[in-house]
């Protein structure tokens, strides 16, 4: 048989290829770190995340414990499913809740009710707390140009700041680990994922997700160029029109900053198709937190949210 016939047969697809880079990250982690744990809010990423180190350490259990910063502004769907995932699968969720602090008046409520900007204490916090050495996130370079830099391995000091001098070369997918006392790093294996790569790997698998990434009629409002849906948090001001619109969401985070598209996806296949066509991130498109200033990400990961 011909060598470029062997390429054919034998060659890895693009889906392929990027899950086995996934697993073969998870399962560095495993080896390298004392007590890693997942970032884990519900939303399609993390689901994808959670789906991979599953195959990783499959017929065991996956071997950390997951991690979501609580705003409490989530969407009620995404919590449900959170719960019931963790549930499913006899995982340890811990919790950190940004109204605890908010509460014990270490935090305090922003104007504008969004609080995606107040996660960064609650979680620098109880990764210190829980002695945390290897923190999975489910970012990727595609997002946004802050991400767009990061290493699949990234060095956080002490106070889980982050230090571009300080990030170090990953030639040869070779990861490393070496952390101080105190200082932990942020692994993320989703990297070279796009947006795209995630629905079709989702099509792929038959991963369930939360109904809100699908067209449904819901209640929402206009603001910064965004339909954000009504609630608590400060939404809808005078001169604010709720409208019902057919609407599906391409990201998930806190209700305030995180604003919906018209869309008639009701399916995967649509939706592939729909993300196919796009022109914009899915965070440019509709995370309003990232627009507060030209460098809003940047500024979070240097403090230690991202």
């Amino acid at each position: 048989m011909s060598a470029v016939k062997l390429k054919k047969t034998f060659g890895l697809s693009h889906l392929d290829a990027l899950e086995s880079e996934a697993v073969h990250i998870f399962r560095e982690v495993a080896g390298e770190f004392e007590n890693p744990v997942i970032l884990f809010s519900g939303g399609k990423d993390s689901i994808v995340m959670l789906h991979l180190a599953l195959k990783a350490f499959a017929p065991a259990s996956v071997p950390f414990s997951l991690l979501h910063v609580d705003t409490g502004h989530n969407f009620p769907e995404v919590i449900d499913y959170r719960d019931r995932v963790v549930a499913a699968h006899g995982l340890r969720l811990h919790v950190a809740s940004v109204q605890d602090y908010i509460d014990r008046g270490v935090l305090r409520e922003r104007p504008d009710g969004t609080r995606n900007p107040l996660q960064t204490l609650p979680l620098t916090e109880k990764i210190q707390a829980e002695r945390f050495d290897a923190v999975f996130g489910g970012g990727r370079r595609d997002e946004e140009k802050a991400r767009a830099k990061e290493r699949v391995f990234s060095l956080r000091d002490e106070f889980s700041q982050w230090d571009p001098r300080r990030q170090r070369p990953e030639l040869w997918n070779l990861y490393n680990g070496r952390h101080a006392p105190g200082e932990h790093v942020r692994v993320f294996p989703l990297s070279n994922w796009t947006e795209l790569d995630v629905w079709q790997y989702i099509a792929r698998e038959g991963i369930e997700l939360p109904d809100i990434y699908f067209a449904h009629y819901r209640e929402v409002f206009r603001r910064g160029g965004m339909w954000l849906t009504a609630g608590e948090w400060g939404g809808p001001k005078a001169g604010e029109a709720v409208e019902k619109r057919q609407v599906r969401y391409r990201t998930v985070g806190d209700m305030s900053c995180t604003g919906a598209v018209d869309s008639d996806a009701v399916t995967l296949d649509d939706v592939i198709a729909e993300i196919a066509a796009s022109r914009l991130t899915e965070r440019g498109a509709t995370r309003a937190d990232d627009k507060m200033s030209e460098a809003a990400m940047e500024d979070r990961k240097r403090e230690g949210y991202f």
